[in-house]
């Protein structure tokens, strides 16, 4: 909560007020619609806030409202006037629970520290939040079972480590994992095996982060949750001078695997959201890295089998290329490779024998006891129909349900490694459409807003977004201001996305040009705005809205995927590599049988490949074509083989969305 104003905001963002009067247009900047908060003046005549006006320089050289060439060094401080007029503007309260007084608005800072019941209230209760919190686990927003302290939870659907590792080696045997673009294990074109990679490496982490404000944003972007087919919490972007910036030791493409003790790879995004959103002095945060590539061996050790179960079993792939499922890992206490995860669709799951923490005694009679995981990458690679597995079980290891007709797979690929959907038309058009309410949270209503309103009342409403944003978003609104004809109307809400104001297209204008479009129409008598309303399905998930007015509002990454086809901007990501390289991405999604068509997301970015290296691609972004191919309707045993097969160079084109901030 910021002291000067008591709203909270991003510490670079300017200040908040609750203005009792409508403010004269002349008063206010162009750029955030909003009264003017420490005045610049441009040589050219026009007046903007100074934040506003250094975020704007920081990536344009001209003026916003008429384009002329522009320099921060050439804009100076407003006339003592102007200030004096804006600082005497009267204001109310934000505690309005218990304080209804009105005031000046240069007055506002010393109401709060001195007079105020309100704020004195909160400083009170933030005092408490700041003493340890003893039930902490205890109390968490949402009921979630958490594991047994000797099963702590790693990504992808929950899967468990043994009792106390820390660490893991996590690999993917080749294309076992669905969408999986081979990291670890490549072909050559003569089906030849290359020299064998290392393994990929991934780290198991408890992470303490410590706040001073226990209200304060961590400044992180997260992806993902049980509701989508991520599965898991996965670290988008870390924001810049944040509470996690500062700590350095999170990345973007970390899964989130706990919080304070409460295990958060089975719950949804929302419920992920409010979890990380709880407030408190001390975070604790499981976290899965991704290490990249090591050269690191597994250690020799003895194992005994006594009071274990030693259980066969069978896969039948149709072809070589077939995806099985299983993710493998390699643990710092225990010779052999275990079974981290059975991907949910995959062939192994469907079969329903094997189980997580199974360790892996033998493939197709190859001892692997003292193996590797890449060691069984290759057995499995070079198998063309039946993999037997000889496992080793320990009491008590619950074993996945049986899935009907499990011994076959719900889609095809072709033989060879080949890719089925050569036949496939090319797109030449910006949408690749696809079903936008595919996913069951979220669905979005278009509805047409007429009002009746004085030519000088304002509109009432600041917005976001912008096809100049770096994620190229429509146009959305962020706050509905208790002075305006819009709040009075009621009908245009926080987070609806604005199509047009007056027969003008909004969809495809920056954020400056819909500024400028909004301001202009709203000098009417009579203003009819086209939104898109994204409404929840699940009535279950936790108000964010009511429960998080501590946090910055901007919209939840999940109800982004709501909005259909036709508001979608797509972007080509053009990535290279050597022939020795895989491209470094994983892949979650496609067409399942029991679900339906999903949308194809990126899960994992591997450190030091191609994918990584570009630094465009991110999780949580959505494939929506391969070489300008679409993907919808494709299954991920159609896409792999086809990502697979382009050996140096391929154009992904992808919708990214940004992120739910924490």
């Amino acid at each position: 909560l910021c002291c000067e104003c008591g709203q909270f905001h991003l510490l670079l963002d300017n200040h908040l007020y609750n203005f009792q009067d409508e403010v004269d247009d002349e008063l206010i900047c162009h750029i955030c619609l909003q009264p003017l908060l420490q005045p610049m003046d441009t040589p050219c005549g026009h007046t903007y806030c100074f934040k506003c006006l250094e975020n704007f320089m920081q990536e344009y050289n001209f003026c916003p409202m008429d384009r002329k060439k522009l320099s921060f060094q050439q804009c100076h401080k407003s006339s003592l006037l102007v200030r004096n007029l804006l600082d005497k503007l009267i204001v109310f309260c934000p505690f309005k629970a218990e304080c209804q007084q009105t005031m000046q608005r240069c007055e506002l800072e010393a109401h709060l520290q001195n007079r105020c019941p309100g704020f004195k209230k909160y400083k009170s209760e933030l005092q408490r939040k700041k003493n340890p919190i003893s039930k902490g686990k205890e109390d968490p927003p949402t009921k979630v079972e958490t594991n047994t302290p000797k099963d702590p939870e790693v990504p992808s659907g929950g899967s468990s480590l043994v009792a106390e590792s820390s660490a893991a080696a996590v690999v993917s045997l080749g294309t076992a994992e669905p969408g999986l673009v081979n990291p670890a294990f490549e072909e050559t074109e003569e089906g030849e095996n290359l020299p064998q990679r290392t393994s990929l490496v991934a780290e198991t982490t408890t992470i303490e982060i410590h706040r001073e404000d226990p209200e304060e944003e961590l400044g992180m972007r997260i992806v993902g949750g049980k509701d989508t087919p991520l599965g898991n919490i996965v670290v988008q972007e870390v924001l810049r001078d944040s509470v996690i910036a500062a700590d350095g030791r999170i990345a973007p493409g970390d899964h989130i695997l706990e919080v304070n003790g409460v295990n958060i790879s089975s719950v949804t995004h929302c419920q992920a959201v409010s979890f990380l959103r709880h407030p408190g002095p001390v975070l604790h945060l499981m976290v899965l890295q991704e290490k990249g590539f090591s050269n690191k061996t597994a250690q020799q050790d003895s194992t005994s089998v006594t009071n274990r179960e030693v259980i066969h079993v069978t896969l039948i792939k149709r072809d070589r290329s077939e995806p099985l499922g299983i993710k493998l890992i390699r643990k710092t206490d225990e010779a052999g490779i275990f079974i981290l995860d059975l991907l949910e669709g995959g062939l192994a799951a469907k079969n329903g024998k094997l189980s997580r923490n199974d360790r892996v005694l033998s493939i197709n009679g190859q001892d692997l006891r003292q193996g590797t995981p890449e060691a069984a990458a290759q057995i499995i690679q070079t198998t063309e129909s039946r993999v037997n597995f000889v496992v080793l079980r320990q009491p008590g290891v619950q074993m996945s349900d049986p899935v009907e007709d499990g011994s076959t797979s719900n889609s095809s690929s072709s033989s060879n490694g080949g890719s089925p959907v050569h036949h496939r038309r090319r797109l030449d058009q910006n949408h690749y459409r696809r079903k936008s309410t595919y996913q069951k949270g979220y669905i979005s209503h278009e509805k047409t807003v007429a009002i009746k309103k004085e030519p000088k009342e304002s509109l009432g409403i600041t917005i976001g977004g912008g096809r100049d944003n770096k994620n190229k978003l429509p146009i959305y609104v962020t706050s509905v201001q208790p002075i305006g004809c819009l709040f009075r109307d009621g009908r245009i809400k926080r987070g609806d996305v604005l199509l047009s104001i007056n027969g003008i297209d909004l969809t495809h204008l920056n954020y400056y040009e819909a500024v400028s479009a909004l301001k202009s129409n709203a000098a009417s008598h009579s203003v009819v705005l086209k939104a898109l309303e994204i409404l929840s399905l699940n009535t279950a998930e936790p108000s964010l809205d009511i429960k998080e007015q501590g946090f910055s509002w901007s919209p939840l990454w999940i109800t982004w995927l709501g909005l259909p086809s036709y508001l979608h901007c797509c972007q080509d990501i053009v990535l290279s590599k050597g022939n020795l390289e895989s491209w470094g991405f994983s892949i979650v999604g496609g067409f399942e049988e029991s679900k339906g068509n999903q949308p194809f997301f990126i899960k994992t970015i591997v450190p030091g490949t191609p994918a990584f290296r570009d630094r465009k691609l991110k999780c949580g972004d959505e494939i929506v074509a391969v070489n300008g191919v679409p993907a919808i309707g494709m299954s991920n045993s159609e896409l792999i083989p086809m990502l697979k097969e382009q050996r140096n160079k391929v154009t992904l084109t992808v919708v990214s969305w940004p992120g739910s901030v924490v």
